[in-house]
């Protein structure tokens, strides 16, 4: 049974940072696309950053792009996504979701995670 698992989510102020920590079990991480996604409160959910698990090809949506970092640790078998310069529409619960191919598209994700809260705000 293959489980995913998402953390390092919490409350930061405006400007500040975080990094958010994907892990699997069940499944060799390193050898699968992780995608993260956040869904706002009555929004729709929307991608972030992926990476495959291929050739490390990486991707941004336009508001990540810069600000965000998505990253592979092959000890750890780990995704990280870094987020600085956070900001109030930041806000949201963040999933990391895994699939043999990278992309955008949240229907083509085979495995999901809980979620993680990151709420920015002073």
């Amino acid at each position: 049974q293959v489980q995913v698992v998402e953390s390092g989510g919490g409350l930061v102020q405006p400007g500040g940072f975080l990094r958010l920590s994907c892990a699997a079990s069940g499944i060799t991480l390193d050898d699968y696309a992780v995608g993260w996604f956040r869904q706002a409160p009555g929004k729709e959910r929307e991608a972030v950053s992926a990476i495959s698990g291929t050739d490390g090809e990486i991707y941004y949506s336009d508001f990540a792009r810069g600000r965000f970092t998505i990253s592979r640790d092959y000890v750890k078998h780990t995704v990280y996504l870094q987020m600085n310069s956070l900001a109030p529409e930041d806000t949201g619960v963040y999933y990391c979701a895994v699939d043999p191919v990278a992309t955008f598209d949240p229907y083509e994700y085979d495995y999901w995670g809980q979620g993680t809260q990151v709420t920015v705000s002073w």
